[in-house]
């Protein structure tokens, strides 16, 4: 305690500083090296703690790997069992559904036969007359005739009145009112038009062209007059002997030439120059072409096509203007025969009975 301490004397103003800071130096070089030590250390342990995290992530991604094939596998299976038992589920479904069509065929038809037998006596007569005037609409719709819908409308009427019901007589004025609008309209007739088309093909043979001159026939008009001239003159003639014989046959032979000499010269009129140089072979094809002509305007009455029947018929008549003799009374006929065809051969249509389906229909409303 008593010793005094004594402080350390300061350097001398002359002596050098180098080994002073040469032992600093060395404690941070040690300071350095410690730390660097450290960080190492402490990088390897991180190292290999990361490398032992890797591995058990491998462990794990192996792991889960596996499982993931594992599932797929039966997620796969699964999925085969699901496709197998949808379509066991669709076909049975298919069949269903064709059993339940079934059914419900069934019982429409059940149903039918019950509303059949629950119906009044007046229900069927009114639903079978609304039948067959919906069927005769269509015969006569098919065949272009009206007498299957006024047919029908007859036998209804009829009908209606052997059943003797007061509540139906408005449907059997519906039923009259529809007869005469039906009657009312000009329905061609077919069979008809056949007819008049068959007379007309008929006559084309006999048709006289305008390229080959008919022999006319010589009408004498004075044959009666002739005969009293004759019988006056009987007596001179008797008187004369000789001479009034050879004048009588001088008279008549001159009357034959004269006859003659007419029948040589011939003026027609000639509206078409061109029907004059139809040749006799080129004749036999024109007439077979007016044939062809008027028996595909038959086929077209038959079939119910009048647009091809007036084109036809208008054709025919343009031949006949152009090529025959138009002053020949065959000529006229055939002219005839088919302006009647052109005229009867248009569309018509024909009226529904609307007024006694519209009755039937309010009458089975009202019960």
């Amino acid at each position: 305690m008593n010793d005094v301490t004594q402080a350390p004397l300061p350097p001398a103003a002359n002596e050098p500083l180098v080994p002073a800071a040469v032992p600093r130096r060395s404690r941070w070089l040690v300071a350095l090296v410690v730390l660097l030590i450290l960080v190492v250390a402490v990088s390897l342990g991180l190292a290999w703690s990361a490398q032992q995290r890797v591995r058990k992530l491998e462990q794990e991604l192996v792991r889960r790997q596996q499982d993931s094939q594992t599932q797929s596998g039966e997620a796969r299976l699964l999925a085969k069992r699901a496709d197998e038992t949808a379509r066991e589920s669709a076909a049975k479904v298919t069949l269903l559904e064709a059993r339940l069509a079934e059914v419900a065929i069934q019982r429409t038809q059940l149903e039918d036969l019950i509303q059949s037998l629950s119906r009044s006596r007046d229900e069927n007569v009114l639903v079978d007359i609304d039948a067959g005037l919906r069927v005769a609409q269509q015969q006569a719709t098919i065949t272009g005739s009206a007498e299957p819908l006024v047919a029908a409308l007859k036998q209804a009427d009829d009908r209606l009145a052997r059943y003797a019901q007061p509540r139906l007589d408005g449907v059997r004025r519906a039923i009259a009112r529809d007869i005469d609008r039906v009657k009312a309209v000009g329905v061609p007739d077919i069979a008809a038009l056949s007819i008049k088309l068959d007379e007309a093909i008929r006559l084309v043979d006999e048709l006289p062209l305008l390229s080959q001159a008919e022999q006319r026939k010589e009408v004498k008009p004075a044959d009666g007059a002739a005969k009293p001239a004759a019988r006056g003159a009987s007596a001179p003639a008797a008187s004369s002997g000789w001479t009034g014989a050879v004048s009588e046959r001088w008279n008549g032979l001159v009357q034959q030439l004269w006859g003659e000499t007419r029948t040589l010269v011939r003026v027609t009129r000639i509206d078409h120059p061109e029907a004059m140089l139809v040749a006799p072979e080129q004749a036999f094809f024109l007439r077979e072409n007016l044939k062809l002509r008027l028996l595909n305007a038959r086929l077209a009455v038959l079939s119910r096509q009048f647009d091809t029947v007036q084109t036809d018929v208008q054709s025919a008549q343009q031949a006949l203007e152009r090529y025959f003799d138009r002053s020949s009374r065959r000529t006229g006929v055939a002219g005839d025969l088919l302006k009647q065809v052109a005229a009867g051969a248009r569309q018509v249509g024909l009226p529904r009975p609307d007024d006694t389906l519209a009755a039937l229909a309010a009458a089975t409303a009202g019960r």
